[in-house]
């Protein structure tokens, strides 16, 4: 088994359980932690909105524990990725706060790295020559060298696009030119988005704004993005198989070629399962519980076992090409994973055939 890099998502603590004790339990591990600043815009909900702290709080809570997981040699990521700045996007404001916050953290807890969706964040970051390595954020969808020497100057690391995480061959050409320019590569595992999703853009600006759309008077939706529209669909399951996860038990065939191994964690409702079963590279489970989004309320009381994949599951969609839809494989596979759980009845509390 490789040892793996991850890079988890901070999340305030609660009465159970904290971010620096899921690093500390996982340390051999975690190698890195990736946070927004509260009230800021980036790739999630802001740290401080509708989430019961206030922004005081939060900012108070996370410098805490972000200088005690410094203490204990652990990497510090700073997000400043939202999809859009709005009229602030090329702006000296923005510039000065961006590289105010970097500044700001590197004196205080030896911030090592900043990712953005920004290239103009990036070019203000590099030209205050702040000791930080510049990341493009996985939402800017690099998934070619001819992308990546476009940003050389402004960047020092890629996420590289989730859509060739299960394509060693892809990942191998791309390591190598990365190489030999001195950029590190970096990956996504467990992101259950919609592989080409055609919602990601207006869904990330949304995202970015959110802030302020909660302040309009807007059309009540039944789902909180149009992806759960398309997923609640019972055809449409199937979709969910030929996304870019990776499983843990297949991450060994990818992860030596990336520096770390970014998990989806900030606003999951189970980080330390994530951690835990990519960590063990083994999940007994509904494999749908590690994703963000897991899309597991849409699936009507059914799981997606992980323990029901076929052993040659990552060979034979590593090598499909991604005819979709002219291939019926990941059908197939899901009537053999997709395993319904039975209510537990009167007589029997623990009742059910759940993994």
């Amino acid at each position: 088994m490789n040892q793996t890099s991850f890079s988890i998502g901070y999340q305030l603590p609660d009465e159970s359980d904290s971010t620096y004790e899921m690093v500390m339990d996982y340390r051999e591990h975690v190698s890195e932690v990736y946070f927004a600043m509260p009230g800021e815009p980036s790739g999630r909900s802001p740290v401080g909105l509708n989430d019961g702290w206030t922004i005081e709080e939060a900012s108070k809570v996370m410098a805490t524990e972000l200088t005690a997981l410094a203490e204990e040699g652990v990497a510090l990521v700073l997000l400043l990725n939202a999809a859009c700045y709005g009229d602030m996007a090329g702006s000296r404001e923005l510039s000065k706060r961006a590289v105010s916050i970097t500044r700001e953290l590197l004196d205080q807890c030896g911030l090592q790295a900043v990712t953005t969706t920004s290239p103009f964040i990036a070019c203000e970051i590099k030209k205050a020559s702040l000791p930080v390595e510049v990341r493009a954020s996985v939402n800017m969808r690099l998934g070619s060298i001819k992308a990546m020497e476009y940003l050389a100057d402004s960047f020092d690391g890629y996420y590289l696009l989730r859509e060739w995480n299960r394509c060693p061959e892809k990942i191998r050409e791309i390591r190598a030119w990365c190489d030999e320019r001195g950029k590190r590569l970096h990956a996504l595992a467990n992101s259950g988005c919609l592989r080409d999703c055609a919602f990601q853009s207006f869904h990330d600006n949304i995202v970015a704004h959110e802030a302020g759309v909660a302040r309009q008077d807007n059309i009540p939706q039944q789902f909180p993005a149009p992806c759960w529209e398309l997923v609640s669909q019972r055809e449409n399951w199937r979709l969910v198989l030929q996304n870019t996860w990776l499983r843990p038990e297949d991450l060994h065939h990818v992860s030596g070629y990336f520096d770390t191994v970014k998990l989806a964690t900030r606003l999951h409702s189970h980080p330390r399962r994530v951690i835990g079963a990519y960590a063990r590279q083994s999940f007994r489970g509904n494999l749908l519980d590690l994703m963000e989004p897991g899309y597991g309320p849409l699936f009507q009381g059914c799981v997606i076992d992980n323990e029901k994949f076929p052993d040659d599951w990552f060979e034979r969609t590593s090598t499909c090409g991604f005819q979709c839809h002219a291939c019926d494989y990941c059908e197939q596979i899901l009537a053999c994973v997709l395993t319904r759980i039975m209510p537990p009845s009167d007589d029997d509390v623990g009742g059910g055939n759940a993994p």
